[in-house]
């Protein structure tokens, strides 16, 4: 089922291209919607793909020009991380029912962004020979409609099933039935008709006088078949994202200072921390990183939501909201849950779904609780909000008492913790990984585990 959904990554036999491992990946965010691809703009399914929901809905993207990797130039995100370019050039194009076309004639801008949960692209070639030219591009796409952890290497014994990409004119639809009774559907869709289309890969023949410039444009989500791409359409959806991601930039005080590579270091800080923002419905929420950690994790947005408190409280209010909505009620081995602790992590995909991990919504981390009060209490003093305050009363009320009655398993007055399951966490402190807290003679600690800066935080 993998093979029919990702083509052969090499190009014809006796084609030479450069090595394709990629030595920097670029990353753009829309929502619950990212994208992770190398400095030509490809995906090649390893590590990198278009992703929503935490499933990877576009696991092979690449771009060839005369069946060849075009040599490239350059590659960039934007300041504001709205959009990603990638420059290149031909490599030697044989003829095409005109004379040959030399190495570095052709110039081929790849422009991109998301926006509504949409991949959105425009190819612009432009022709800077005496001569018209004959551009023979070709796309090669698959989707695996892999889970979020599977990507990152957990092998699952059964999926669902994967159907055959559909092509039909100008559009490519692929879809997946999961195990969970979803189905997931995605579309690749062009400004014009290919040449010709097969289930994963489109052929255009682009017809270049000289000294001029052509573009083909494609968007890539759900149902994007049923609109046809074009240059007004791109333009309109680059000024909304645009305009989204400069409003949330807005949020809270400017700083302005005599140092000029200052000001700049401060206003990329701004449009990173911008980017992975995510507007729920209870405010504005950091999502932890991209491309494994385009989710809501519990400590990092209560960190990063208090170091941002003197400039924009905004983002602590959205925190709080958000953690007390979804705080446990209830005592879970499998969740490492008990009434009253605050969220470590919440997961879309369908792994979690089904239950096969139980990071759907997990509560592993000790210390996420305490820095859930703390954060209240500084956005109190802060801000002076004494209504959110009493709004959250019963959800501060439960959280104090999940320290007091839970958070010491073995009575010695130390908050610890100690995974209730296999499939949890190991260790639930900030450096969570499994051989993150050992003795010294190199043996893994065993929980109950006590958390030097953990107790600082109850105390708190």
């Amino acid at each position: 089922m993998d093979d029919m959904a990702s083509p052969d990554p090499q190009v014809e036999q006796g084609e030479t291209t450069e090595s394709r491992v990629p030595h920097r990946l670029f990353a753009l965010k829309d929502g619950d919607t990212f994208v992770v691809a190398d400095a030509n703009g490809d995906i090649l399914g390893v590590a990198d793909g278009l992703f929503h929901n935490d499933t990877r809905v576009l696991s092979y993207f690449r771009l060839l020009l005369g069946n060849k990797l075009p040599s490239l130039l350059s590659a960039a995100i934007a300041q504001d991380n709205v959009f990603f370019t990638s420059n290149g050039t031909n490599r030697p194009l044989a003829p095409t029912g005109a004379a040959a076309t030399p190495r570095g004639v052709i110039h081929i801008e790849r422009k991109r962004f998301l926006w509504g949960g949409r991949f959105y692209e425009r190819i612009r070639c432009t022709n800077y020979g005496r001569d018209a030219a004959i551009a023979p591009l070709a796309f090669e796409f698959g989707a695996d409609f892999h889970d979020m952890f599977e990507v990152r290497g957990t092998h699952r014994d059964h999926r669902g099933q994967i159907h055959e990409p559909l092509p039909s004119g100008r559009s490519v639809v692929f879809s997946y039935d999961g195990l969970d009774g979803v189905r997931r559907r995605n579309a690749i869709v062009f400004s014009e008709t290919p040449d010709r289309l097969t289930a994963n890969r489109a052929e255009f023949l682009l017809s270049i006088q000289a000294e001029d410039t052509v573009e083909l444009y494609l968007e890539i989500g759900e149902g994007a078949e049923v609109n046809a791409p074009d240059r007004k359409r791109f333009r309109a959806a680059a000024a909304r994202a645009r305009y989204t991601m400069r409003a949330k930039r807005r949020h809270g005080a400017l700083i302005k200072t005599s140092g000029r590579l200052f000001n700049e270091w401060v206003e990329k800080s701004r449009s990173d921390l911008s980017l992975l923002v995510t507007d729920l419905p209870t405010g504005p929420y950091p999502y932890a990183g991209i491309p494994w950690f385009s989710t809501a994790f519990g400590r990092d947005a209560i960190i990063t939501a208090w170091q941002v408190l003197w400039i924009n409280a905004s983002l602590a209010r959205g925190v709080l909201a958000f953690l007390a909505s979804t705080q446990a009620t209830e005592t879970s081995a499998f969740r490492d849950s008990q009434p009253g602790k605050i969220l470590h992590e919440t997961r879309k995909g369908e792994m979690t779904t089904l239950g096969e991990l139980p990071f759907g919504r997990y509560y592993g981390g000790v210390d996420t609780t305490p820095l859930f009060v703390a954060l209240a209490g500084a956005y109190a003093e802060r801000t002076g909000d004494m209504a959110l305050i009493d709004t959250l009363w019963p959800q501060l009320e439960a959280a104090v008492e999940w320290i007091e009655r839970y958070g010491d398993t073995d009575g010695d007055g130390l908050i610890d913790y100690a995974r209730g399951a296999a499939s949890g966490l190991a260790n639930q402190g900030w450096k969570d990984s499994q051989d993150s807290v050992f003795h010294a003679d190199g043996r893994f600690a065993i929980g109950p585990i006590a958390l030097l800066e953990v107790q600082g935080y109850a105390f708190a």
